[in-house]
């Protein structure tokens, strides 16, 4: 599997590849837990996990805010997905006013 790889470009293109094409028809709530389960100290690697679950909670909020709620990421991922998430139209104003008091 691409985002299990050590290596940073070819884990960061697994997690876009889940993100990009299993979050709409063809999701399911487990595959939040791939990119959860990634503890990287690498910038590129946090930042592609801030953007999946910032889109994911766009796509599947009521699956997705759990991982927010229960501190289930990284802290350093937690906020940067909070931050991109209420940066998105995507997201509804009390959805990002929600977001804001679940920051770390």
């Amino acid at each position: 599997m691409w985002s299990a790889s050590k290596e940073i470009y070819t884990c960061r293109f697994g997690i876009e590849m889940l993100m990009s094409h299993f979050l709409d028809e063809d999701f399911k709530p487990e595959y939040l837990e791939i990119p959860a389960n990634i503890h990287s100290e690498e910038y590129y690697v946090q930042m592609m996990i801030a953007w999946f679950f910032a889109t994911a909670l766009a796509k599947q909020w009521e699956k997705t805010i759990i991982y927010i709620e229960e501190n289930k990421l990284d802290k350093w991922v937690h906020n940067k997905t909070i931050q991109k998430a209420r940066e998105s139209y995507r997201i509804t104003p009390e959805q990002k006013q929600y977001l804001n008091g679940l920051k770390r």
